[in-house]
């Protein structure tokens, strides 16, 4: 109970602060894309913060296939809560499925052939064998569908719910890959779906990857010895420090956004505009397409705009073959900061 008491504290705190960003597209795009690189890092997917921001600036150009999978995590993310929200607050087996298609960049659905098996990664011994039957399949997550949108039928606290649907899901194992990071954005999306959170923005997955073997060992007592109270403690664990963490990137935001908005009101009163600003922190690496599109200017004005915030220190400028972007380092710094803390 203390535990549970201190993770919805937590929580709450986040939800409160996170609510102070006048514009909730920023959290969503940025906080999403580091949960995102944090959770494809337990599946050893692993990128550097410049290689995902260049690949929303150049998708095409970029050779890194590590980014372009922890961005195609962060926008199955962004599929999810946009279903979410259109079917009034229902987490599916439908949007489950659509994610998984959107992360694995294939069409089918829950598993279909036997042979699935987890293994150790340092032995090769099987540790646990899912259900291989593909009715058993969809009928253990007709069930776990149920359970997460029934909330009158289990009187839980969400946060305990949670950490049951999480284990659940992960034990079904319905997919033929991405198990682990689908079961991540569950985790998420239900705590938005519950309202102890308004945007998916719980940077769960550092806690998990930074005790991954703890993760794994306690996902596996309660299949073989029904162990539940150490993985809930774990999951409740995990949600008082990621929303600590959390908390201080928003807070990190918000409190760079003052200063920015400040300085340009004060050395360039002319450019100042909330759209503008709120450009430089949605999109940490920004060029002239994307100030043109959010501001409804031309590409010259929009390029002006650029080289007036260089100019007084603002943005640092770089180029890649013949564009050029610009780079809001200070908050780069920031996510840096948070990402390789303690």
């Amino acid at each position: 109970m203390r535990s549970l008491a201190a993770a919805n504290r937590a929580l709450a705190e986040l939800k409160g602060r996170a609510a102070t960003i006048p514009n909730q597209g920023i959290l969503i795009d940025t906080l999403a894309l580091q949960e995102a690189k944090a959770s494809s890092e337990i599946e050893n997917i692993v990128t550097t913060q410049d290689e995902l921001f260049q690949m929303d600036l150049f998708p095409d150009g970029l050779e890194s296939g590590a980014a372009k999978e922890v961005a195609r995590y962060r926008d199955a993310l962004k599929l999810g809560l946009t279903q979410l929200l259109d079917t009034g607050g229902l987490i599916r087996n439908a949007t489950l499925i659509d994610m998984y298609r959107f992360l694995k960049a294939r069409s089918d659905g829950f598993r279909s052939t036997p042979g699935t098996a987890l293994k150790n990664d340092r032995t090769g011994e099987v540790v646990y064998r899912p259900p291989q039957d593909r009715n058993e399949i969809i009928a253990a997550m007709s069930s776990l569908e149920a359970f997460i949108n029934d909330d009158e039928l289990c009187r839980l606290d969400p946060l305990i719910k949670m950490a049951l649907i999480h284990h659940q899901f992960e034990s079904i194992h319905p997919f033929a890959d991405g198990n682990g990071r689908i079961g991540r954005i569950l985790n998420v999306l239900y705590l938005t779906r519950t309202g102890l959170l308004d945007i998916p923005i719980l940077y769960l997955s550092r806690h998990i990857n930074q005790h991954k073997a703890e993760y794994y060992r306690l996902l596996q007592s309660v299949r073989e010895e029904g162990e539940w109270e150490p993985w809930v403690l774990y999951m409740l664990e995990a949600v008082e420090k990621t929303s600590r963490t959390t908390l201080a990137l928003v807070e990190g935001i918000r409190k760079q956004m003052a200063d920015v908005k400040q300085r340009m009101r004060t050395h360039l009163p002319k450019l100042y505009s909330q759209d503008l600003l709120n450009n430089l922190f949605r999109h940490p690496y920004t060029r002239i397409q994307f100030v043109r599109d959010d501001l409804r200017v031309t590409r010259q004005t929009a390029a002006e705009y650029l080289e007036q915030l260089v100019e007084k220190g603002f943005l640092e400028k770089h180029k890649s073959g013949r564009s050029n972007y610009y780079i809001n380092t200070a908050l780069v710094a920031l996510f840096l900061q948070v990402s390789e803390g303690p």
